[in-house]
């Protein structure tokens, strides 16, 4: 599978584009609604990072307990009702005069809930394609929700400014119903991967044994760590520069889709595996200038700068594939979305409190020298362990 137009000859590719790309936008216009409204009730740089980035923190509950049952459910009803309870619960978050507390409460909820969907959503993709089809597959989802972060922020930021965040708000739960019509409607009903009921005991079986493999366990803590701290410094935006916080997320999500489209597109796989590292290095340097507290016209350049080095993820997600069985490749997928998550919900609430004793700009620098210092930690553990990390197929 050599070009995007094969992925949109392949049945159920598109319903399951369409369906990601509303659902990735109500994300985008709610997250920067919550973030702001709950910083303008509090103004508290903590609340509002844990506000736009919290349920991502209760993906470490649903990582322990349910992922078991990203392949022992039907993909076509699981995806549909976590878009559904997503609608729902936003629409809920825009009623006025709700405490800060049960905006909250709803947002851990709808982060277990969400737990699944990496899992689900991505082993579907996986099920779909032919194996030399995932990157480019994953690749395309990756430049959409680029696309969808880019206009999200930008459409979410004139409507906060124009209107409020209510109605904001209310916009995004109107686009995750449209997710769930799209999944429901549009794709086919298909049987579960793989047999058996779900349980926490097989949730915990199977992450013990993706654990167990040194070469999988080095590609997931490259997949969470880094990247989770370098969100952190993102999570700052609204409280570093709260009238022009939807520019900077714009502009990092454009250099997240310039990223995706050069490596899942252009660089020749011989290459591609020798950019992991230094794409996540990429990813936190420019963060270190925040320091100095640019300017937002030089924020956002460099914002976008570093955010090219997500391409790394999609580096680490084929080799992740390709050491993992196809029957295991959900839990594997919902393991990797569930742990990047969770440390993107730590790394805000970490950014957040270091913010709140110093400066948002601060914060950012001390998070990306975090992200530098575990990436050349863990490369070097890899290259003493012996198995560097550009691992092939014939690794598995």
């Amino acid at each position: 599978m050599r070009s995007y137009s094969d992925l949109f000859r392949t049945r159920e590719f598109t319903p399951l584009f369409l369906s990601s790309a509303l659902h990735a936008a109500a994300s985008t216009i709610g997250g920067l609604a919550i973030g702001t409204l709950v910083y303008k009730a509090t103004d508290s740089p903590l609340l509002s990072a844990v506000s736009m980035f919290g349920p991502q923190l209760a993906q470490v509950v649903g990582a322990t307990t349910l992922l078991s049952a990203a392949d022992r459910l039907a993909p076509r009803a699981t995806m549909t009702g976590i878009a559904l309870s997503f609608a729902v619960g936003t629409a809920a978050m825009a009623t006025p005069g709700l405490p800060v507390w049960t905006v909250f409460a709803l947002i851990a909820v709808l982060g277990l809930v969400s737990s699944l969907g990496g899992g689900v959503r991505w082993g579907l993709l996986n099920e779909i394609l032919p194996k030399d089809g995932y990157l480019l597959g994953r690749s395309v989802f990756n430049m959409v929700n680029g696309i969808m972060q880019i206009t999200g922020y930008a459409a979410g930021g004139v409507l906060v400014a124009v209107l409020s965040p209510r109605i904001t708000l209310a916009t995004a739960a109107a686009l995750y119903l449209a997710s769930a019509l799209v999944t429901r409607f549009g794709m086919s009903r298909r049987p579960p991967r793989a047999t058996g009921r779900p349980s926490i005991a097989q949730t915990w079986r199977t992450n013990a044994l993706l654990w167990s493999s040194p070469a999988r366990r080095t590609t997931y803590l490259l997949l969470w760590i880094p990247n989770g701290l370098v969100v952190g410094c993102e999570s700052l935006y609204v409280s570093y520069a709260p009238d022009r916080a939807g520019l900077l997320f714009a502009c990092a999500a454009f250099g997240m889709f310039v990223g995706d489209v050069t490596t899942g597109r252009f660089i020749p796989p011989p290459v591609r595996r020798r950019l992991g590292i230094p794409f996540l290095l990429l990813l936190a340097t420019p963060y270190l200038l925040f320091a100095l507290r640019p300017g937002v016209a030089v924020a956002a350049a460099c914002a976008a700068l570093a955010s090219i080095g997500f391409g790394a993820s999609l580096i680490q997600q084929e080799r992740l594939m390709a050491l993992t069985p196809d029957e295991l490749s959900g839990h594997a997928l919902g393991l990797h979305s569930s742990g990047m998550l969770t440390m993107q919900g730590v790394s805000a609430a970490l950014a957040g409190s270091v913010a709140q004793l110093t400066s948002p700009g601060a914060a950012m620098t001390v998070m990306a020298a975090a992200s530098i210092a575990v990436t050349l930690t863990l490369a070097a553990a890899g290259r003493r362990a012996g198995r560097p990390l550009t691992l092939s197929v014939s690794e598995r």
